[in-house]
């Protein structure tokens, strides 16, 4: 038994160990803490057919998948491992709110492979680590111009590479709910003016890519510019017409990507521009939409987001501004590949099986793991109940120990009283004589059997006559069976005491971990009813979270029901050696009484 309630402690001594990471192949022991985090290119993940190379990926937090224990305040003890566990990436925090529990993080891939996995490495908890967010680095040189509209209300959007692109004009509206943070809210008035930089010029015949998810309030009727660029009568032109994406280049004359399907107001959609080797062509959600067989004009004027500039289409029909949201605006001065423009979208999409995240673990002694995950993600209500079981099996654990103990000891006892009863042989009485007694309580005290021995010996001394002899009749013999009967009862009563506590803890203790777990996922649902996210990692922690009530209603349960069947087994053998020595003791008291009847007919005299 109390081998049973040994094993039971060292499991949950070491629970915490199994999940601990391995200090090997730590990138820096000044940091705490880190998380893998798998690029899944395969079948199950991305399914990317071809490889994109160097992309910006972004690693999207909130806390379903990252607690945000342990790190700074602002993120900046972030660091992002290569595969190889040795080599730093660059990345750009855009937004890192531990409060509220939401972070975005774009993470410049090297080398993104195709069908494939590599696992990169986050590692925080350093509290002396200085920030190392930098866009410039995490955004490759062929970007001309990022804009996450991650800036204060009321300021132009700034330019995240390192050609500081900034918007000259154009103050937005910055609301909350963006495919990445924040997103710029256009009125239908408001158009962003780019600068005239060179980075951003464009050839004859050059190379060009514009790219950003848009929202629109409604379908427009007619036709709504998102991106425009004009000089000299030639003109790039991104919009919409009654919902339809469009592009047109106005070269030596004008020509549109022929109409597809329109887009669905209230929505977020990737569109995407790519202009090379003679050709324009559009993609919506990172698939083919629509194409121009014609070379990119020569431009190096102002363009503007969100509409036309004031009198930039002179001679031409006037198109409507943006009305709507925009986010992650880039431009780019090649031709990026349309496996790069899908992985975007993979990436950046509210459902992203590109991006898996793994464990959070600690460099030494106890990890976090997956049991740290949910245990972090266990809420209130679950851990009252998750207490009040662990009083439970704290409580069942002491029984079990107290009773192995006390049957132990009874039965121990009771095998060296009935050596001392058999070396009696037929004199019954010999061990009930007053000298005898302190010894013997000393040595039997805790045998039962010596218990209802006495019991029974005092019964038969009770009998005595005047001359102090022992005089049984034979109604006396039931008697002292009664009496000692009853000894028998309060003993097995004294054998079961607190048993069940057992019993309690057996039955009671799945069910009221299943009522932690049933309180715990309606909670679950009704927080993803109320923040209106289905993503499968705000989901599972919570799940996993209640279903940790179960498995600590069952580990109060099986050691007691183990410790239960273990005790009754035991108990139950006292209580047999008990009986058979009540009916002993009493058959032969019954055959002293004949022997005594045959030699005295007149009374019936024992000693």
């Amino acid at each position: 038994m109390r081998f049973l309630i040994l094993v039971c402690a060292l499991c949950l001594a070491w629970l915490p160990r199994i999940t601990s990471a391995a200090d090997a192949g730590w990138w820096n022991d000044d940091w705490s803490f880190r998380k893998a985090i798998t690029l899944d290119s395969g079948p199950k993940g991305g399914n990317l057919a071809q490889a994109p190379g160097r992309v910006p990926l972004l690693i999207r937090l909130h806390s379903g998948n990252f607690q945000f224990d342990g790190v700074a305040q602002n993120g900046s003890d972030l660091r992002f491992i290569a595969s190889d566990g040795k080599t730093p990436l660059n990345y750009q925090i855009e937004s890192f709110d531990p409060v509220l529990g939401v972070a975005q993080i774009w993470l410049d891939v090297t080398d993104l492979p195709a069908g494939g996995q590599q696992t990169v490495w986050m590692y925080y908890g350093n509290s002396k680590a200085p920030a190392q967010s930098n866009g410039a680095a995490t955004f490759d040189p062929d970007y001309s111009l990022v804009y996450h509209f991650d800036d204060n209300a009321g300021a132009p959007p700034r330019d995240a590479t390192a050609y500081n692109n900034n918007a000259q004009a154009g103050m937005l509206r910055m609301v909350d709910d963006g495919v990445a943070g924040k997103a710029a809210r256009f009125d239908g008035n408001t158009v962003v003016t780019l600068p005239a930089s060179a980075s951003l010029a464009t050839t004859a015949g050059g190379t060009f890519t514009f790219s950003s998810w848009i929202k629109l309030d409604a379908l427009p009727t007619g036709a709504t510019l998102v991106y425009a660029r004009r000089q000299d009568g030639k003109a790039l032109l991104i919009g919409l017409d009654g919902g339809v994406p469009f592009v047109e280049v106005d070269g030596d004359q004008p020509q549109r990507s022929q109409p597809g399907r329109p887009l669905k107001a209230g929505q977020w959609t990737h569109i995407a521009v790519v202009a090379g080797s003679g050709q324009v062509t559009l993609y919506v959600d990172g698939k083919s939409y629509g194409q121009v067989a014609a070379a990119l004009p020569a431009l190096n004027s102002p363009a503007t987001i969100g509409g036309d500039a004031p009198g930039a289409a002179t001679g031409a029909p006037a198109i409507a501004s943006f009305a709507g949201e925009m986010d992650e605006v880039r431009l780019s001065r090649t031709a990026r590949a349309a496996i790069a423009i899908e992985t975007d979208v993979l990436s950046q999409g509210a459902e992203s099986k590109l991006i898996q995240y793994g464990e959070d673990e600690k460099k030494s002694g106890f990890g976090f793991g997956y049991f740290g995950i949910i245990v972090k993600s266990v809420t209130a209500d679950a851990w009252v109940v998750i207490g009040i079981l662990l009083v439970m099996a704290l409580i069942s654990w002491i029984v079990m120990w107290q009773r192995g103990r006390y049957v132990g000891e009874v039965t121990r006892a009771n095998d060296r009283f009935l050596d001392r009863f058999r070396a009696q042989g037929t004199n019954l009485l010999g061990m009930a004589a007053a000298e005898a007694q302190p010894a013997l309580q000393r040595e039997l005290g805790k045998s039962s059997l010596f218990r209802l021995y006495e019991v029974g010996a005092k019964e038969v001394w009770r009998r005595r006559d005047n001359h102090g002899r022992l005089v049984i009749a034979s109604e006396s013999i039931e008697a002292i069976r009664a009496v000692m009967d009853s000894t028998l009862v309060r003993e097995n009563q004294r054998l079961s005491r607190s048993m069940v506590l057992l019993t309690i803890a057996i039955s009671g203790g799945p069910f009221l971990g299943l009522l932690g777990t049933v309180v715990g996922v309606m909670i679950t649902f009704a927080a993803i009813a109320a923040a209106g996210d289905v993503n499968v990692n705000a989901i599972a922690p919570g799940i996993a979270a209640a279903l940790l009530a179960t498995v600590a209603g069952l580990f109060v349960a099986i050691p007691a029901l183990f410790g239960y069947n273990y005790l009754l087994t035991r108990n139950k053998a006292v209580t047999a050696n008990m009986q058979v020595f009540v009916d002993e003791f009493v058959t032969r008291l019954a055959e002293l009484h004949r022997d005594v009847e045959k030699s005295e007919p007149e009374r019936a005299v024992v000693g």
